[in-house]
C-alpha cells in the first residue's frame, strides 16, 4: 500500500511491509515459475535487514546531524527502488495468470534484477485544456454547476473569485475543468483565458510565465525575472475579465498563492480562477469562494463510459454475452472514470468470454503506477503527508480492501500503537480526530455511502449539500430506509447566494423515515419546501428548526405535525406574510399546532402580516407556554 517514501521516520515502518512482500507466496512462486535466481531475493532481504539494524538510531540523529540525514535521503531512494521492483514483480505475476506466453527474458530485463535498478519512477503527464467531449459521461450537471458560477457576476465584493473542484485521484477533476474551459459560453464571457498544469511543484516563476504566455500567445517571453513577469502580466490583465485554470494544485501555503495572485488584481470584476485539487486545505488556502466536490459516476454513467472504451463500436448490444461480466467489472471500478477507462481499454482487444471472466476474478484494477495513473495520484497524496499521518495511514493497511470502519475505532488503535503525538492543550482523542480529519481532507479516506447504512441510529448531520449536483445522488443515501434515525440535520453552505430550484429536488430526495423525532434545515436556498416537510405522516417529530432559508417566500405547512412541541424559525427574508399555508390542511379535523409548547421567530426582515387561523383565533396554540420573537436569527 504505502508506495511513496519521504521522511526517514517512515522507513522503519515500511521496511516491515517490504519484508512481508519478499516472503510472500506470490513472489516466491513467481521466481520459481519464471526460473529466476531466488538468491537475488535473499540478497535483497539481507541488505534490508542490515539497514533496519541501524535505522532507529539514524532516525533519532537525522535532525541534528546533516551526514546522517544525507544517508537517510539516499536510503529512501534505495528502498523506493526495491519497492518499485516488488511492485513490478507483483504486476508481472498477475499478468502471468492471464497470458500464457509470458517471456521470462523480457521480465528479467524489465525488473533489472541482474544489472541493478534504474530510475523508473513513473511521472504524471502534464495536462492540457483540450478534451474529447464525446468520450465523457455523467458530468453534465457538474459542468453546468461550474459554468453557472463562472458566468455569475455576484463576486461578494471581490474582483476575483476562486472556484475549487475537489475530489480523489482519478475522479475526473481535470476532465470537468476541460469541459468547462472549452464551453462556448465561457469563451464568450471572458476576454482572456489561461490553462496551467501545476502538479506537485508550485513553481511561481513557471506558473506566472505560463499564464503570461497564454494571454500573449503572439509574443512569448524569455525573461527570467519573476518581478518583470508579474509586472507584464498585470499590464496584460488590466481591465480585462479573465479565466485562469490551475490544474492539479498541491501547495497549501497561502503566502505563495498571495504572491501568484498579485497581478490578478488588475483584472476586471467577475474574473475567475478554477483550481482542481484533491485536498480541501488547498481550496481553503486559496480562499475559494465556492467548492465543488466531485463524486463518483453513477452505475448507468459508469457503464456508458465503459462501453465506449471496451467495445470497438461502443455498442454493448452486439456483445450480449459479455454484458453481465462487464457490468460486474464496472461495479468493481467504484465509479472512478480513470479506472473504468483503463479497464475498458484493456478489454477492448479481448472479446472472449473466458478472458473477461478471468479478469473479473483477478486484481487488474489494482495494477500499480505505470498501468493506471491512479496510484501515482495516491502516491503524491501519501508523499505530502506529515510523518505522524504517514504512520497512521500505513497502519490502516491492516484493514481489508474496501473495509468499512468507525472513526472512533481507528483513533483508539492509533492511540494504542503510540502514533498520536502529545499536545499540551489537546487530549489524545482530539489529536486523533485532527489526524483523521486531515486524512479525509486529502481524500485518503472515503466516507461510507449512506445508502448502505440501513441500521444507522441516533443523529445524522449532512452538510455542504450545495455540492450535491443531482437529486439522484441524494436518493442514493436512501434516507427513507433509516427507520432508527432520531435526529437529522441538513445544511447548505451559508456562502451560497443563488436561488436554485434544483435544491428543492435534492431536499425532496433526502426525505427521511417517518420515525424521525428532530429535524433541522439550515441555509436552504430553494424558493419552497418539498411536500414531505410538514407532512402529517411525520407523527413523531417533536422538535423542528428551520434557519436562514432566506429565499423561501412562504413557510411550510407545519401545523399538522401532531407531536410538534418546539418550533424555531429564523432568517426567512422572503416571507412577507404568514397565513393558512402555515397551518396546514384546512379540511383536517385536527387543530393546528395542538402539541406546540415553544415557538420562536427571529430575523424575519420583511415579515409584516400574520393572518389568523379560521374565524376563531383561540383555536390556535392551545398549550403554548413560550413565544419569542426577535430581530436577530434565533
Amino acid at each position: 500500500m504505502a508506495e511513496a517514501l519521504v521522511g526517514g521516520s517512515f522507513l522503519s515502518a515500511f521496511l516491515q511491509v517490504l519484508f512481508d512482500r519478499i516472503a510472500s507466496r506470490e513472489v516466491i512462486d513467481f521466481f520459481r515459475g519464471a526460473k529466476l535466481d531466488g538468491g537475488l531475493l535473499e540478497k535483497l532481504e539481507i541488505t534490508l535487514l542490515s539497514v533496519s539494524a541501524v535505522l532507529e538510531d539514524a532516525e533519532e540523529k537525522e535532525v541534528t546531524m546533516a551526514p546522517v540525514k544525507a544517508w537517510l535521503d539516499k536510503m529512501k531512494d534505495a528502498v523506493y527502488d526495491a519497492e518499485q521492483i516488488m511492485d513490478e514483480i507483483a504486476t508481472e505475476a498477475l499478468r502471468c495468470k492471464l497470458d500464457a506466453e509470458f517471456q521470462t527474458s523480457a521480465s528479467k530485463d524489465l525488473m533489472g534484477l541482474k544489472e541493478g535498478v534504474g530510475g523508473k519512477q513513473s511521472e504524471k503527464l502534464p495536462t492540457t485544456s483540450l478534451v474529447e467531449e464525446s468520450g465523457i459521461c455523467g458530468r453534465d450537471e457538474n459542468k453546468e454547476a461550474i459554468i453557472d458560477l463562472l458566468l455569475s457576476d455576484d463576486t461578494n465584493g471581490k474582483k476575483i473569485s476562486v472556484i475549487a473542484v475537489v475530489g480523489m485521484g482519478g475522479i475526473g477533476k481535470t476532465t470537468l475543468a476541460q469541459l468547462v474551459y472549452n464551453d462556448e459560453r465561457v469563451r464568450e464571457h471572458f476576454d482572456v483565458e489561461a490553462w496551467v498544469c501545476v502538479s506537485e511543484e508550485f513553481d511561481l516563476f513557471k506558473i506566472t510565465k505560463s499564464i503570461l504566455d497564454a494571454v500573449t500567445p503572439s509574443a512569448p517571453c524569455d525573461n527570467k525575472d519573476l518581478n518583470w513577469l508579474q509586472v507584464k502580466l498585470r499590464e496584460k490583465l488590466a481591465g480585462k475579465k479573465f479565466l485562469v485554470v490551475l490544474d492539479d494544485v498541491w501547495n497549501k501555503k497561502y503566502a505563495d498563492w498571495e504572491l501568484l495572485s498579485n497581478p490578478f488584481e488588475s483584472g476586471a470584476p467577475g474574473s475567475k480562477v478554477i483550481v482542481t485539487t484533491r485536498d480541501n486545505d488547498v481550496a481553503s488556502a486559496m480562499r475559494a469562494s465556492a467548492s465543488h466536490q466531485l463524486k463518483e459516476l453513477s452505475e448507468a454513467d459508469s457503464w456508458s463510459l465503459f462501453t465506449k472504451h471496451a467495445f470497438h463500436d461502443g455498442n454493448s448490444v452486439l456483445h450480449l454475452r459479455l454484458q453481465e461480466l462487464g457490468r460486474q467489472i464496472v461495479e468493481k471500478c467504484k465509479g472512478l472514470p480513470l479506472a473504468i477507462k483503463t479497464i475498458g481499454a484493456l478489454l477492448r482487444s479481448k472479446l472472449d468470454i473466458e478472458e473477461w471472466d478471468r479478469i473479473l476474478r483477478s486484481e487488474l484494477w489494482d495494477l500499480p503506477v505505470d498501468e493506471t495513473n491512479i496510484l501515482p495520484a495516491l502516491r503524491l497524496s501519501y508523499k505530502y503527508l506529515p510523518p505522524p499521518l504517514k504512520h497512521c495511514f500505513a497502519y490502516c493497511s491492516i484493514f481489508p480492501k474496501d473495509c468499512t470502519f468507525r472513526k472512533e475505532q481507528v483513533i483508539l488503535l492509533w492511540m494504542a500503537e503510540g502514533f498520536l503525538q502529545q499536545s499540551n492543550n489537546k487530549t489524545m482523542g482530539e489529536v486523533g480526530e485532527e489526524y483523521f480529519c486531515a486524512l479525509v481532507s486529502r481524500s485518503l479516506f472515503q466516507q461510507s455511502k449512506l445508502g448502505k447504512l440501513a441500521n444507522l441510529r441516533g443523529s445524522l448531520e449532512i452538510s455542504e449539500l450545495q455540492n450535491v449536483a443531482s437529486p439522484r445522488d441524494a436518493s442514493n443515501a436512501s434516507m427513507k430506509d433509516k427507520r432508527h434515525l432520531k435526529k437529522l440535520v441538513l445544511g447548505w453552505n451559508a456562502a451560497v447566494t443563488t436561488i436554485s430550484e434544483s435544491k428543492k429536488s435534492v431536499l425532496d430526495s433526502l426525505q427521511p423515515h417517518t420515525n424521525l423525532e428532530i429535524l433541522e434545515i439550515w441555509h436552504y436556498s430553494g424558493k419552497s419546501f418539498p411536500d414531505w416537510v410538514g407532512h402529517h405522516s411525520f407523527s413523531n417529530i417533536a422538535n423542528l428548526r428551520l434557519s436562514a432559508c432566506k429565499y423561501c417566500c412562504s413557510l411550510p405547512p407545519l401545523g399538522q405535525l401532531p407531536s410538534l412541541q418546539k418550533l424555531s424559525i429564523s432568517g426567512f427574508d422572503g416571507v412577507v406574510a404568514v397565513g393558512s399555508e402555515f397551518y396546514g390542511n384546512d379540511s383536517s379535523s385536527i387543530k393546528p399546532f395542538g402539541a406546540l409548547k415553544f415557538l420562536s421567530f427571529g430575523g424575519m426582515l420583511n415579515w409584516v402580516k400574520w393572518f389568523p387561523f379560521g374565524e376563531n383565533e383561540g383555536e390556535l396554540f392551545l398549550i403554548l407556554q413560550a413565544f419569542i420573537y426577535g430581530s436577530a436569527p434565533c
